[in-house]
């Protein structure tokens, strides 16, 4: 079931911007995954928040329609917009970053990102692909740039960015502590993407994309992180795991495994996406 579902999730991350599943912009009801730690996003995109004494995190919000779907769901959540104090991002597509801008402007919260993802932030665009307008976005200003395991804290939180680039070039995954209900403590670990989605590899979509994509899967298998989170609900399973969430045995979003599957099959469709793409020239 999971390698159908690994599937299924890398060809949607490879669809055209028009042609984008719907449950990208389906309302959703918000819920706790572990600790503090929130899904705010819509049925099929990720938005996270963490709670911490100080203010909030978000991490992606999605579509730029999906703004306000966000926004509903961390105010059900008993969280003020204006305790928003920290947004970060995982990588800066349409489908992920679309909506920080309205974010920013209604919390006036900080954006943290990597010095990679600026041009496509602050101007709304897909790098190398911006003559296709359908994967515009409105752009943000990015208010601090993080390096490769630098941190940002908040109350007590403290979120590590790792540069996992080639599905952008400035692709970041976050992890960061969490404490499950029984007292047992774990790291979440928001993994960025390693898909090739609408990305050109020959010729290469940005310069240095093909050794980007090399770099990510020579390190991912060493990043911490035992609770499994991703920008897609696809690549982590989570509409199944949420549905097991308070019954007897373990958070079901602990899943190492899970993680370690997404990036064996990520890697496989790399080099299979890389051959055809050779073959082709």
């Amino acid at each position: 079931m999971k390698t159908i579902l690994l599937a299924a999730a890398l060809a949607l991350a490879a669809a055209p911007a028009l042609a984008q599943n719907a449950a990208w912009a389906q309302p959703a009801a918000p819920y706790r995954i572990i600790g503090e730690t929130y899904q705010v996003g819509t049925a099929g995109l990720s938005a996270l928040l963490i709670k911490t004494p100080k203010g909030a995190v978000l991490i992606d919000v999605g579509l730029p329609q999906n703004a306000a779907l966000v926004e509903a769901n961390i105010a059900a959540l008993g969280v003020k917009l204006s305790d928003v104090k920290l947004l970060l991002t995982s990588h800066a597509h349409f489908d992920h970053a679309g909506g920080l801008a309205k974010l920013k402007a209604d919390t006036g919260a900080s954006l943290v990102s990597t010095e990679g993802e600026r041009y496509a932030l602050e101007k709304g665009v897909y790098p190398g692909s911006e003559t296709t307008k359908s994967f515009d976005f409105p752009p943000v200003k990015l208010d601090r740039v993080v390096k490769d395991g630098e941190s940002v804290e908040l109350g007590g939180l403290k979120l590590t960015a790792h540069l996992t680039p080639g599905h952008t070039k400035g692709c970041t995954s976050w992890s960061w502590p969490v404490v499950d209900r029984d007292g047992s403590r774990h790291t979440a670990l928001y993994f960025c993407s390693a898909s090739v989605a609408a990305n050109r590899l020959v010729p290469e979509q940005y310069p240095g994309i093909v050794a980007d994509y090399r770099h990510t899967f020579a390190i991912a298998r060493s990043l911490p992180g035992d609770v499994f989170l991703a920008p897609h609900p696809e690549f982590f399973d989570a509409p199944a795991k949420q549905a097991r969430l308070g019954k007897p045995g373990p958070n079901p979003f602990i899943d190492r495994a899970g993680y370690i599957a997404l990036i064996d099959a990520q890697q496989a469709d790399f080099e299979k996406q890389l051959a055809r793409q050779q073959a082709k020239r």
